[in-house]
């Protein structure tokens, strides 16, 4: 959690820091689109990641990958133009990528199957306090020093927590805390069906599969909101809402405080349904279909004439996504092989990246001449899609009962 909390906030940086950086170098809000592309079409590479992390094995290969968004993070310092940056953002992009792989992957390798949706909703909650940090903090930077200081402060607290992963991760087998007891739980917790078993998937046989695209599909839809929210809203609020840059500080970092809630809010609704007979895939599907229904306050973003109720339907909209993104990101977990959860959650990153892509570039190119209202109406819809083709694309299996754990959510 730790790990993504500063993955988030190194990636959030450019985004608060925006609308300094367009007026100070002259940039266009096309190029910035741009510049945001080309972070998507790096992160798009997370199935690369997601397969370097089921060989090299997690400690090792996503140090790698921290190292490498660190000091490209430190470097963004060094831009003096549109091209600049938009060539540090790829870079950038594709070594972030490893986050929410690895987080996967850490969850199917320490926890039983009935612990998998709280535990993967709390690593989530990284992703939400990271953007929550990046305002008060990307904001006290530029105003303390300049711009530039805010991507060197937040890349260097990546070497940090790398020098803390190396000494603290190690797998359940070569820990040295663990006993056999809690080794031994964690195994009779997991899947027989989902263990490691003969020669590893490859690619081509995971996209054939219809239950991949029961992830892929509603990420591709999704994920465009948390987009939205990082790389966007800053602007709106600048552009539209006359905020400037202390109001940003103050309002830009409330959706992430409701969206860590909307982490824990996934799995507990799953939890709830499952302690009520309903089994594991259908309570995680129920799930996906209320946050979907909530995000459709999304839609009236743009029309409130209140820029505090516009934050608080932004907020709203952090809350839903966040209780649906989570439970299909954790899904991987449920429905894939351990030695392939990564590769699978690296592949339907890549799809949700590419439906960041595309709309951040829409936004670029139309925005000024048909302004954000249409993108928000988009945003309250396409959940909706998504959860229907979740329905659609992945079957419930039938499933023994198991005792549930105590204290303990069961997702």
């Amino acid at each position: 959690m730790l790990g993504a909390i500063i993955n988030y906030l190194t990636r959030s940086t450019m985004g608060v820091a925006a609308p300094t950086v367009l007026k100070d170098l002259g940039i266009t809000v096309t190029e910035y689109s741009w510049i945001t592309g080309a972070f998507q079409l790096g992160i798009m590479l997370q199935p690369v990641c997601g397969y370097v992390l089921d060989t090299l094995g997690l400690r090792t290969g996503f140090a790698v990958f921290a190292a490498a968004w660190s000091m490209a993070a430190m470097a963004h310092g060094l831009a003096s133009n549109w091209q600049g940056f938009a060539v540090l953002r790829g870079l950038l992009g594709f070594a972030e990528g490893s986050a929410q792989p690895a987080g996967m992957k850490t969850v199917a390798t320490w926890f039983p199957a009935k612990e998998r949706g709280f535990a993967g909703g709390v690593f989530n909650i990284g992703a939400s306090v990271g953007s929550m940090l990046a305002p008060p903090l990307v904001v006290w930077a530029v105003l303390t020093w300049n711009w530039r200081a805010a991507f060197v402060m937040t890349g260097a607290l990546g070497l940090v927590w790398l020098a803390l992963w190396l000494f603290f991760y190690r797998s359940p087998d070569q820990h040295p805390s663990m006993t056999q007891a809690e080794r031994e739980r964690i195994a009779a917790g997991q899947e027989t069906h989902l263990a490691a078993a003969g020669a590893k998937p490859s690619v081509i046989s995971i996209l054939k599969q219809r239950k991949f695209w029961g992830i892929a599909l509603p990420r591709f839809l999704a994920d465009p909101t948390w987009g939205t929210l990082s790389f966007w809203v800053p602007l709106y609020l600048s552009q539209t809402r006359g905020f400037d840059l202390k109001q940003i500080a103050m309002f830009a970092w409330l959706p992430f405080v409701a969206a860590d809630l909307g982490c824990l809010f996934g799995p507990t609704v799953a939890g709830f349904l499952q302690s009520r007979g309903v089994s594991l895939i259908n309570a995680r599907r129920w799930a996906v279909t209320l946050g979907a229904a909530m995000m459709t306050g999304m839609i009236f973003v743009g029309r409130v004439e209140s820029p505090y109720a516009a934050i608080a339907l932004l907020c709203l909209g952090g809350f839903a996504h966040q209780t649906l993104s989570v439970t299909v990101i954790t899904m991987a977990s449920d429905l894939f092989r351990r030695d392939e959860v990564a590769t699978v959650a690296g592949l339907a990153g890549m799809m949700g990246n590419l439906g960041v892509l595309l709309f951040s570039l829409l936004i670029g190119g139309l925005v000024a001449t048909i302004g954000y209202d249409p993108f928000f109406v988009a945003l309250g819809v396409l959940d909706i899609l998504g959860a229907i083709i979740l329905w659609t694309f992945i079957r419930d299996r039938i499933e023994p009962k198991a005792e549930p754990v105590s204290q303990i959510p069961n997702p």
